[in-house]
């Protein structure tokens, strides 16, 4: 039997709690949701791509990600 033991986990961020993230070259490869975000309740992980000018947007919540030096 599996038990999911992310239920309660106050711990764990509410998905899509932010709609602005600032990110790095450490964090790459970046996805949405975050790391720490309960997954069971939002929607599907999806990699985040960057333009030029270090911006991305998630295409199912519309988060604003931005590539910091």
């Amino acid at each position: 039997m599996i038990v999911n033991t992310t239920v309660g986990d106050a711990s764990l961020s509410m998905p899509n709690e932010k709609d602005s993230y600032e990110v790095t070259q450490s964090d790459i490869p970046v996805h949405c949701p975050m790391p720490g975000s309960r997954l069971w309740d939002s929607h599907p992980q999806v990699y985040i791509a960057f333009d030029k000018n270090g911006k991305g947007k998630c295409p199912y919540c519309g988060a604003d990600y931005h590539l910091t030096a």
